[in-house]
Parts: C-alpha cells; sequence; structure tokens
C-alpha cells in the first residue's frame, strides 16, 4: 500500500515535469481545454476549431500588453501566484463569495494546457504546482506565447492568429493596440463578450484596457514582445 501510494504520488508530480520541460521546446498539437471542447462541446461550438500556432516574435507588440493590461498587470513580477491579487480579491468577498478570481496568466496557462475543468481543491493545488515548473522551467516570454496560442478567443476559436483572422482580417502581426484591446476583453468569457461588433459594455472595457496599457507601458513589459 505505501509503495503504492509513492508510486501514484512519484508519478502525479513526475509527469507534468516531465510534459513541461518538453513543451518548452515543443508546440503543442492539442491542449487539455481543446480536448475537454472537443469531448464536451457546449452550446454554440462549431464542428472545426480554428488555430495556427504564430511565434510570440511575429505578435503585435500591442497583444501581449493587452492581455497583460486586461488579465495580469504583475505578470512579469509574480512567480506563479500573484499573492497581492489574491489578497485584494479575499478582503473584497461578500458573503457569495469572491466576485472575481486572481488566477495569473500562468496559472491560466497551466490549467488550459494541462489540466480539465474542475472546482476541487486537488484540481486547484495541481495548478499551482504545474505554474510554478513553468515559471521554473519556461520562463515568462514562453509562458505568454503559450497562452496567446492556446485560449479560446470565441467558440473553437484558439489563439491570436486564428482571433485576428477571424474577427478583424489581418494577421497578429498586423493587430492595432485598441484591437489587441478588443480581443483581451473577451478572455473572461469567450462564448457572452464579442470583440466586434462591439457593445457599450465591450466599448467600456476596451477603453479601461488601453489606459491601462498606457500605464505598462514600461521596458518591464515591453521585453515580452
Amino acid at each position: 500500500m505505501k509503495r503504492a501510494l509513492i508510486a501514484t504520488l512519484a508519478l502525479l508530480m513526475g509527469l507534468p515535469l516531465v510534459l513541461v520541460i518538453l513543451l518548452k521546446f515543443i508546440n503543442p498539437p492539442f491542449w487539455a481545454w481543446e480536448i475537454n471542447r472537443t469531448l464536451f462541446p457546449p452550446e454554440g461550438y462549431p464542428k472545426h476549431a480554428q488555430h495556427q500556432w504564430v511565434p510570440l516574435a511575429a505578435v503585435s507588440p500591442a497583444i501581449p500588453l493587452a492581455i497583460m493590461a486586461s488579465e495580469d498587470q504583475r505578470f512579469p513580477f509574480h512567480w506563479g501566484i500573484d499573492i497581492d491579487a489574491l489578497v485584494s480579491v479575499i478582503e473584497a468577498s461578500g458573503a457569495d463569495g469572491p466576485e472575481r478570481g486572481a488566477s495569473t496568466i500562468t496559472q491560466q496557462t497551466a490549467k488550459n494546457v494541462f489540466l480539465f475543468p474542475s472546482e476541487t481543491y486537488i484540481r486547484k493545488a495541481y495548478e499551482l504546482y504545474i505554474a510554478l515548473l513553468l515559471e521554473l522551467i519556461w520562463g515568462k516570454e514562453r509562458i505568454m506565447e503559450m497562452y496567446i496560442n492556446i485560449v479560446e478567443f470565441g467558440p473553437g476559436i484558439y489563439g491570436v492568429q486564428a482571433a485576428s483572422e477571424a474577427y478583424f482580417g489581418v494577421p497578429a502581426s498586423r493587430v492595432t493596440r485598441h484591437q489587441a484591446a478588443q480581443l483581451a476583453v473577451v478572455l473572461p468569457n469567450p462564448y457572452k463578450i464579442h470583440p466586434t461588433p462591439m457593445t457599450d459594455y465591450v466599448q467600456e472595457r476596451v477603453q479601461w484596457v488601453l489606459v491601462q496599457m498606457g500605464h505598462l507601458d514600461t521596458q518591464d513589459y515591453r521585453r515580452l514582445e
């Protein structure tokens, strides 16, 4: 029994380590979030998903900046977990729980690439473990490159290249700051929020993201271009 437990723990801890090392150099042909969507498609999910990998260096600098402004403004500085944001969310929580999450881009990457949807504490702990591995082994540039290529921007639209072409008719390299902000604001819920045509809510969020991009437009953030 003890040997079986040790072997199980070694597998649970070791397998992600091996996969993280491999994916530092290999772009994944599929990932957990995409597999889950394919097996259990939500309403509105297309028969054929759209995706095309694009290197971070070939992406408009506005895209990672807009995503950081919208999703995780301390991304260049934390080690996968933003303690300040987590404390802020807990302090602002009401009787019905927190109104927003505190997941970093690193945690979202870990969840989307390696894990299937689940709200258990075990799954969350596993996510934090993988996030730390990503920070240690991949580094910020690879994390950002992975995230912008696998995150869902709309039903079956994965990655900035497919999203840029689907919504604006241009490659990710030619996306403007305003268009980058439009893409970034859909990430909390790409099935209900759309970058175009813009609703009043999306226009308001886009303007907020553009202001935040101006605040973040420093060397510490632009090194991720």
